[in-house]
């Protein structure tokens, strides 16, 4: 399973999560947003970042990092890149903070000696998965977290505990369904291996009805348009260059659909070209 990407799932549906780790979190948390962060000039991304409130004027960045895999460079990137970043944009925020969730400390970059001053101060926050206490006593976001490091012996029993919680603790609908489909989320990626019906089995509710699967089914439906315009343009025009079916892939599905109909009027590359400079 990979978990950074799941984290980065479970922060996207809902940013606040990040806030609860942390002894004084910011009072705008709710107002914050999960997003990438790209710096021109070397060229890079930072993956996980959460943004301040726009209308507000120099606010506290939060660079976040979800490392499952021992990384022996993994300070020398986030502090360097962070780094960069916050210079280029000092005009933007005030401060930064850095979060770093681990599964346990075994995953931690060996030698820290060189950054013991950042480690130590109160901007970077290190967090151990393993080390945050019973899942049934913790708070219902960090127990959504702490569920992602469970083994697959005990993470379903613990997932039934946690639906139960949070449709007995959250009263707001729309909080609830947020909750609900974080846990099968969470499940779906960890159990791979498993059927829909057997995850649904599992958790006892319905995949269906959950924002996990709609993504599912809306990827599926991107990806079966894509193949088949892609197959459409091999059998028209032969052999597509390796940018130019990305190029296409990555195509909104309506654009998708438009460029199926629209290819039977194509007589040579030029015209697909010259189509999607339009569209």
């Amino acid at each position: 399973m990979r978990r950074d990407s799941i984290f980065y799932k479970i922060f996207q549906q809902s940013p606040t999560l990040l806030f609860e780790l942390l002894e004084n979190p910011p009072a705008n948390a709710r107002g914050y947003r999960f997003d990438s962060v790209a710096v021109k000039e070397p060229k890079f991304e930072i993956d996980g970042v959460f943004l301040p409130p726009e209308p507000e004027s120099a606010g506290i960045i939060y660079f976040c990092e979800v490392q499952f895999q021992k990384d022996e460079r993994l300070y020398e990137r986030l502090f360097g890149e962070a780094f960069l970043y916050f210079y280029r944009n000092r005009d933007r925020y005030s401060d930064w903070q850095a979060v770093v969730i681990y599964p346990a400390r075994s995953r931690e970059q060996s030698d820290t000696h060189p950054y013991r001053a950042l480690l130590n101060c109160d901007q970077v926050h290190r967090v151990y998965l393993n080390e945050l206490g019973d899942i049934r006593q913790l708070p219902l976001g960090i127990a959504l977290m702490v569920l992602t490091i469970l083994e697959e012996e005990q993470a379903p029993e613990e997932a039934r505990y946690l639906l139960a919680r949070a449709q007995e603790e959250v009263t707001e609908p729309e909080a609830s369904r947020a909750i609900i489909d974080l846990i099968a989320t969470i499940l779906v990626y960890k159990f791979t291996n498993l059927s829909r019906r057997e995850v649904e089995s599992m958790l006892g509710l319905r995949l269906e009805e959950t924002r996990v699967y709609r993504e599912a089914k809306e990827e599926g439906r991107q990806q079966e348009a894509a193949n088949l315009v892609l197959r459409l343009l091999l059998r028209r025009f032969g052999e597509l260059s390796e940018p130019l079916r990305k190029r296409i892939s990555s195509l909104p599905l309506s654009v998708k659909e438009d460029l199926g109909e629209a290819l039977l009027d194509f007589s040579s590359l030029d015209d697909l070209l010259a189509w999607l400079e339009t569209h």
